[in-house]
């Protein structure tokens, strides 16, 4: 039984009717790039998901309705909002809605992320720069974040290196954490979460949490194991209101972050902020 349950920050929902919306490159980057069983191309019902949740000991998951890519672009996908807020409408206390971002739609996708957060109930964005080509700060991205400052939910954004998804499409990794700099300058109220810590550039990923109040990092899709040293010290002292726990499902399991978590040493203080307290606060879950 674990003493502190956690919360799940950033999760890719793969059931079989998701995964039959998904293009072809998914199982296989899964399987090749990180070694992940044929779950992945069977896929796991919400039932089986939370099963899985509730022996890692993870309260809560935040489900992704993502927006890969411009839609007609080879490799590009999105994962209808009306698909997760389903999910989250029947389990609720469980699921928690982010809504994807395509910054090439426009107003017409600011328009989208409101009902997503007013009708729909989603919690927060979340937004993969890489596939769009272009970097955090670019201005086709400013639009999405005045509206969360209005609607005062967080933002999601990969930092550092992109992998090759599809490999008739390799993509620039222009998520560099230091292009979050200008992002919380122009927008102090904004919430901005950096997801995937921004290996290989973490140092700086660390530099704009310690220096911006409103910049927060996800440890997720990297194997606590392998994370750099500097990024643990972190989570244990100064950054210990900054950092949340996520597993960017399934990329990791549940089970496995969880257990790796375990034997980084972390104090009981710190570790209870980066498994649930720091996304309870931030996302407003708290009561």
């Amino acid at each position: 039984m674990h003493e502190v349950l956690a919360i799940d920050t950033v999760v890719n929902p793969i059931t079989p009717e998701i995964l039959a919306m998904r293009p072809a490159w998914g199982a296989e980057f899964h399987q090749r790039k990180f070694g992940r069983d044929d779950s992945v191309r069977s896929g796991h019902s919400y039932a089986e998901m939370i099963a899985l949740m509730d022996a890692a000991g993870v309260e809560r998951a935040f489900l992704v309705a993502t927006k890969t890519g411009q839609l007609g672009i080879p490799g590009s996908w999105h994962l209808p909002y009306e698909v997760v807020a389903r999910a989250v409408r029947e389990h609720p206390g469980r699921f928690h809605g982010l809504a994807g971002l395509n910054p090439t739609e426009g107003m017409a996708g600011v328009r989208a992320l409101e009902h997503a957060v007013k009708e729909l109930g989603f919690i927060g964005a979340h937004a993969y720069p890489h596939w769009f080509e272009l970097a955090p700060d670019h201005a086709k991205w400013y639009p999405f974040y005045a509206k969360c400052v209005e609607l005062d939910v967080p933002v999601q954004l990969q930092v550092g290196q992109s992998l090759i998804y599809d490999p008739k499409r390799p993509l620039r990794s222009v998520g560099r954490p230091i292009t979050l700099d200008a992002v919380a300058c122009d927008f102090p109220e904004l919430k901005l979460v950096g997801i995937h810590i921004g290996i290989p550039w973490h140092a700086e990923m660390i530099a704009m949490a310690w220096k911006h109040p409103n910049v927060h990092i996800v440890a997720d899709a990297h194997a606590p194991k392998h994370w750099p040293a500097e990024f643990t010290r972190f989570i244990d002292s100064f950054g210990q209101d900054k950092v949340m726990f996520g597993t960017d499902f399934p990329v990791l399991t549940f089970d496995r972050m969880r257990r790796e978590v375990g034997e980084l040493g972390l104090r009981p203080g710190p570790l209870r902020k980066f498994l649930r307290d720091n996304a309870l606060r931030l996302y407003k879950l708290e009561g």
